[in-house]
């Protein structure tokens, strides 16, 4: 059987370009539209763009209607086969005539981010609409004005409605984006399982801890492992705090790259054994536990020779933990293997970020440190 063709989304830059196209066509043209053709990025040349034509994407248009001083558009950001904290949000855009400049103004209204911190691509103080999208928008609205032969400004205010609540599920709060989400997108589409956000999401989040005057890093590989190395470093700057997930490689040698002195790394046992076989990405899915190896780590550290076999045989790293909980040698065996995966976090840093992990057992308590 052929498998099944992912369905790519879009993004929340090119949601609020059809949304503001749509809007406008009903103010200028009394034409309501059901699905608008936007251009894609990119616009700026940093991001690659070139003089040729732009793709093109026809986006469904959820409402449009006039209200008091203009016409709001509304378009359901749709994330297709690979959803995030915002599919399903309405994007908004309000849109009313300047009819005195040619300028296009764009704004922020309810459910979008404020920048709070420096270091992101938007200065603080401005709403959390990203340069790319930022261009894209205005496309689609000198788009709108050209077919209704109008040459006057525009402005553009962009709410989400339930932004501020959905941003919750974001990590916009640590980057300094307060009250809403982002508006983002420098490809105008969602590529099905892409790691992109998630790695920009990790530089940004370093860029912000550079702005603030932070040298030092604490990388983790989800919530509950950044929750306990904040625990155990309360002296450290909440924005050094960044959570990797499974991008180990990538995190540190960026961490190497942006100039970072010092660097923690906290996990659980089963992605310390993963980061300790030299993984690159940690995913359960590309990334198994190799038991043979961690029995012979085991043997090393003076293991009891009975319980190789177990851990040979056994299911999840989680559960060699409960093999050795009673071995008199059980602190110096995961000293071993967090070792092994430290020498390897710092080969991965270019030898120039000093590398500390943290090895957290499930309960919370911290089983060591190297």
């Amino acid at each position: 059987m052929a498998e099944k063709r992912l369905r790519e989304g879009y993004t929340t830059g090119s949601s609020a370009s059809a949304a503001a196209g749509a809007a406008l066509r009903l103010l200028l043209k009394q034409q309501t539209v059901t699905a608008l053709e936007i251009a894609l990025p990119p616009f700026l040349r940093e991001n690659g763009a070139t003089d040729a034509p732009k793709e093109r994407l026809i986006i469904p248009v959820y409402a449009v209607h006039l209200e008091e001083g203009g016409a709001v558009g509304s378009v359901i950001k749709d994330g297709g086969d690979d959803p995030d904290a915002t599919n399903g949000l309405h994007i908004e855009a309000h849109v009313s005539l300047l009819p005195d400049n040619a300028e296009i103004i764009l704004e922020g209204g309810k459910g979008v981010g404020k920048v709070t911190l420096p270091g992101l691509p938007v200065p603080a103080g401005n709403p959390a609409i990203n340069p790319e999208p930022q261009e894209q928008i205005k496309a689609a609205v000198r788009e709108a004005c050209a077919e209704a032969n109008y040459t006057g400004g525009v402005r553009v205010r962009i709410e989400v409605p339930r932004g501020e609540e959905r941003s919750k599920n974001t990590m916009n709060a640590r980057l300094g984006i307060l009250g809403g989400i982002s508006i983002l997108g420098t490809r105008g589409t969602v590529k099905p399982f892409s790691h992109s956000s998630w790695k920009a999401t990790i530089l940004q989040g370093m860029d912000v801890s550079l702005a603030a005057g932070v040298d030092y890093i604490g990388f983790s590989t989800g919530r509950r492992s950044e929750r306990l190395l904040m625990e155990t470093l309360p002296e450290w700057k909440e924005l050094a705090f960044v959570q990797a997930a499974d991008f180990v490689q990538f995190s540190l040698e960026s961490a190497a790259d942006k100039g970072f002195k010092r660097a923690a790394w906290s996990c659980f046992f089963g992605k310390l054994v993963k980061l300790a076989q030299g993984h690159a990405y940690t995913h359960a899915k590309t990334a198994p536990v190799d038991f043979l190896l961690l029995a012979q780590w085991c043997r090393e550290a003076g293991i009891a020779d009975s319980l190789l076999p177990e851990i040979e045989g056994a299911n999840t790293a989680r559960q060699v933990l409960d093999i050795i909980k009673d071995d008199p040698n059980r602190e110096t065996a995961l000293r071993h293997v967090a070792t092994i995966a430290r020498d390897i976090a710092q080969a991965w840093a270019k030898n120039s970020v000093e590398i500390t992990v943290y090895l957290f057992d499930f309960d919370g308590t911290l089983l060591t440190v190297v």
